[in-house]
């Protein structure tokens, strides 16, 4: 074996490790910290090759790359799924960032239209609706999200603007629910798209918390996100833009795990995360809850409507005592740039219905 094979193989191994250990530094600490985990796939798959290639040498180097695979085993498990849906009826849980029901589009149409994707919601009939980038029109009938989705009555509703005043027409976060909703707050917000609230919703003698969130946004221009050439072009713009966003959201994903881990009731927390699995967010909030994807979904469970269809950025985590039964992406569903999400929990028995310290 050549020195340069030697070389190669020790560096691949120690890059791997700062990789596998560096989604537990905050990006807040360490500038550009947080955008360096996305090669974890990329050096995972570098090591199996590696292993294959050593272990038909007969090299006992092979010991690095077998280790950097089992160091970043949970990162697989996180990428892919390969879970059995369970029937059977349950709480159905669904989370849809909705990209203001496409209002841009069809506001300068006939008034009296409503767009389908509100049909789409209201036949998915679930328990509980969180949805991400709800636009609230007052002064329309085909656009009162609220009594649309709500149904007259079906649903409970809490809606919490993001921007400075909540008017006729807002923008921000809204859950719908079939169970009497008993308390709700707010988180934080920036007074600009992204945002946090919860409701505590009384179901069945128990009482479950649900966070809807929607996270700093990787603030990459729309336009740029139709085509790889406008992200090629404007890669230094971009590449600053990422960093603080992934900043940002390091700080908001810090006051969500605190508020999360005071809550006196079992939670659910659902919404746009705008961070990949490889990320300080995912893997904060995952110290303290389940994902569904993970436990219940099957495939790689893509949620981004883009250019960058790879990305799973939209997730639904529960706190333990709640048994998933399954877990879907409706990629089918194409009314916004994200795909709708959606999972069923086994209904009772709730049990230990408070974190462990």
């Amino acid at each position: 074996m050549t020195l340069y094979m030697r070389f190669l193989v020790s560096v691949v191994f120690f890059v791997s490790v700062l990789l596998f250990f560096g989604v537990n530094i905050s990006p807040e600490q360490l500038s550009y910290a947080g955008l360096v985990p996305v090669l974890i796939p990329v050096f995972l798959l570098i090591n199996f090759v590696l292993l294959v290639i050593l272990v038909l040498l007969k090299r006992k180097l092979l010991i690095l790359p077998l280790v950097a695979i089992l160091l970043g085993w949970r990162f697989v498990g996180v990428s892919m799924a390969w879970n059995s849906p369970v029937e059977g009826k349950g709480l159905s849980v669904m989370s849809y960032n909705a990209h203001m029901f496409n209002y841009e589009k069809y506001k300068a149409r006939d008034p009296k239209v409503t767009p389908n994707i509100y049909n789409w919601i209201r036949e998915q009939d679930s328990d509980i609706i969180g949805i991400q980038e709800f636009y609230q029109d007052n002064t329309t009938p085909s656009r009162n999200a609220i009594k649309l989705i709500g149904q007259e009555g079906k649903y409970h509703c809490s809606a919490h603007s993001v921007e400075e005043r909540k008017g006729k027409r807002f923008f921000g976060l809204a859950v719908f629910s079939k169970y009497p909703i008993i308390n709700e707050g707010k988180l934080f917000d920036n007074r600009k798209t992204n945002g946090a609230m919860f409701v505590d919703l009384k179901i069945k003698g128990d009482t479950i918390r649900v966070y809807n969130v929607h996270l700093e946004s990787m603030s990459i221009p729309a336009d740029q996100l139709d085509n790889i050439d406008g992200i090629k072009e404007n890669y230094r713009k971009t590449w600053r833009r990422l960093n603080r966003g992934v900043v940002n959201r390091a700080s908001q994903v810090d006051l969500l795990a605190a508020h999360i881990k005071n809550s006196p009731h079992p939670s659910i927390l659902l919404g746009d995360f705008n961070d990949v699995p490889y990320s300080y967010t995912y893997f904060t909030i995952r110290s303290l809850l389940e994902n569904s994807f993970e436990t219940a979904g099957k495939g790689f469970g893509f949620t981004f409507n883009k250019v960058l269809f790879f990305l799973r950025i939209d997730n639904i985590f529960y706190h333990p005592s709640l048994a998933p039964l399954r877990f879907n992406t409706l990629r089918e569903v194409d009314y916004s740039d994200h795909y709708p999400i959606k999972a069923v929990f086994q209904l009772e028995p709730l049990v230990d219905r408070t974190l462990a310290p």
